[in-house]
């Protein structure tokens, strides 16, 4: 790479595709939200009660995704088209949303998790 290439591509963060050999290297493409996703979603909080959202961004390995965890600490995760989409999901829901970046995941799930390995479920 010449010292001319950092002037004639911009100057912020590029992403590549992955590589043709994807088996071999490991890479893989981020798969975007689909119906089915947002379907599981609304399906799962209308089955449990307690249902926070905790909105996770993009990552170099995933898309913004939405964490769901219930009054128990059982949770799910799936990708969403968005951010903004993700938050009025949750308003539409009538369930607390909350920036995962920020506020973290909450212990019951960590607590969830524990249980369930114990039990040998995880």
């Amino acid at each position: 790479m010449s010292w001319m290439d950092r002037f004639r591509r911009g100057s912020g963060p590029k992403m590549r595709r992955p590589a043709r050999d994807a088996y071999r290297t490991g890479s893989t493409r981020v798969r975007a939200s689909d119906s089915m996703d947002l379907e599981h979603l609304h399906t799962w909080v209308t089955e449990r009660r307690g249902v926070e959202g905790f909105v996770e961004p993009r990552t170099a390995v995933s898309d913004v995704t939405l964490l769901l965890v219930a009054h128990d600490g059982e949770w799910t995760r799936r990708r969403v088209p968005s951010v903004g989409w993700a938050h009025e999901f949750c308003n539409r829901q009538q369930i607390p949303s909350y920036d995962a970046a920020v506020v973290g995941i909450p212990q019951r799930m960590r607590d969830y998790n524990r249980r369930k390995k114990l039990e040998g479920g995880l």
